[in-house]
C-alpha cells in the first residue's frame, strides 16, 4: 500500500464511529480525514482537496450523501467519490452514477475490506487526476494541438507528474531526481518542479523536494 511518502489523502464523510473505525483500519496506509456530514465536507473542500472521498448515504441531521453530489463535484470536479450505503436500491445506485457530477463507485454495506482497498486503489490510478490528464489528451488529439505548443507541453507535464505520482506512492525510497530524469527523458531541474507542484498541491509530502535521493548517479 502507499508509503508516507507519497501517502495519498481520503475524505471520509461518515457519521457512525464504528464504521470510520474499519475505514481507519482497512486504509492504514493512507491519510484519512473524517466528517460526519456532507455540509462539513464542503467546507473541508475549501481548506485542502483530497486524492478520493468516501461519502456516506445516511447522514446525520438527516443529510443524503447522494443530495450533495452536484455540489462536491463543483468544488473538487476531478476527485473519484465512493458512495457507501446500505439503504440505495438499484435504481438509486444508477442515479448515482450517471451524470456529470456523479459518483464513481457505489459500495454497498456491509462493506468487504477487499472491495474497499480494491476500490480505493483503482479511483487513485484509474480516476481523479488520472482521468483529468487523459480527458486533456483527448482534447488535444480532437484539436490536433501541435508538439511545441503551451497547451501540449502542459498536459505532458500532467501525465509525467501523474505517472510519478503513482510510482513514488509505490515505491519505500525516497524520489531519485536523475533516474526519474532519465525515465521522462528531461532535465533534473524539471523533475525538481514535478515534485514540488505535486506537494503544492498536497498530492506528496512537502519532504520529498528535500529528501530526494541521487544514490547511484
Amino acid at each position: 500500500m502507499s508509503t508516507m511518502r507519497g501517502t495519498a489523502t481520503i475524505l471520509v464523510v461518515e457519521d457512525d464511529p464504528n464504521q470510520f473505525r474499519l475505514y481507519a483500519r482497512v486504509l492504514k496506509g493512507y491519510r484519512l480525514t473524517c466528517v460526519v456530514n456532507a455540509s462539513a465536507a464542503l467546507k473541508a473542500l475549501e481548506e485542502r482537496l483530497p486524492d478520493v472521498i468516501i461519502l456516506d448515504h445516511v447522514l446525520t441531521g438527516g443529510e443524503r450523501g447522494t443530495d450533495f453530489l452536484p455540489r462536491l463535484k463543483e468544488k473538487a470536479a476531478h476527485v473519484p467519490i465512493i458512495i457507501v450505503s446500505g439503504t440505495l436500491d438499484i435504481h438509486g445506485q444508477l442515479q448515482a452514477l450517471q451524470g456529470a457530477r456523479s459518483a464513481h463507485y457505489v459500495l454497498e454495506k456491509p462493506i468487504r475490506a477487499t472491495d474497499l482497498t480494491a476500490t480505493v486503489e483503482k479511483a487513485l490510478t484509474e480516476c481523479g487526476f488520472g482521468e483529468a490528464v487523459r480527458a486533456l489528451q483527448s482534447l488535444e488529439r480532437a484539436e490536433k494541438i501541435e508538439s511545441n505548443e503551451p497547451e501540449r507541453r502542459f498536459v505532458e507535464r500532467l501525465a509525467r507528474q501523474h505517472q510519478m505520482l503513482n510510482q513514488l506512492r509505490r515505491s519505500p525510497n525516497p524520489a531519485n531526481i536523475s533516474a526519474l530524469a532519465r525515465q521522462f527523458n528531461v532535465d533534473r531541474k524539471t523533475i525538481r518542479r514535478d515534485l514540488c507542484d505535486l506537494v503544492q498541491r498536497g498530492q506528496l509530502e512537502a519532504r520529498v523536494c528535500s529528501e530526494s535521493d541521487d544514490a547511484g548517479d
